[in-house]
């Protein structure tokens, strides 16, 4: 996982944890993107400073969330643990699955799992909607 600061169009600054460059274009283009204060998807990613080894010990960065921003945070997970509860866990044979399933050849059903972002762009290509659920850091602990 990569984190990029980001800016909206009204200034807004803030950040957003992506696979990859490729991964955060794509969001991008399909609008998943959008500022948390005032839901713009006119986002770019701001100048970052690179990480510097001082020999020192690392500190760790934090954002302070707002009421707001913790509101948003839990209905974003619950809709997010509600779509994994109401779908299909099929593991990296996503992208197989989702074509299966638009193409008619298998039930139609909810499904979830994991796709590299060429298989995101191909499935975008023959016209299958989906969309990225969002992975929480304290998912992975």
């Amino acid at each position: 996982m990569i984190r990029f600061s980001l800016i909206c169009d009204a200034e807004h600054k803030f950040e957003g944890w992506f696979r990859n460059s490729e991964d955060f274009d794509t969001q991008k283009k399909r609008g998943f993107v959008a500022c948390p204060v005032c839901h713009s998807a006119k986002v770019e990613k701001a100048l970052m400073a690179p990480a510097v080894s001082t020999g020192r010990k690392q500190e760790t960065i934090a954002l302070a969330m707002g009421e707001e921003q913790r509101k948003a945070l839990a209905q974003l997970r619950k809709l997010a643990e509600k779509a994994r509860e109401n779908a299909d866990y099929v593991g990296d044979k996503f992208a197989e699955e989702a074509r299966k399933i638009h193409f008619g050849e298998t039930e139609a059903r909810g499904i979830y799992g994991e796709a590299t972002v060429e298989e995101a762009s191909a499935l975008v290509e023959d016209g299958v909607e989906f969309m990225p659920l969002p992975v929480f850091p304290d998912d992975k602990n």
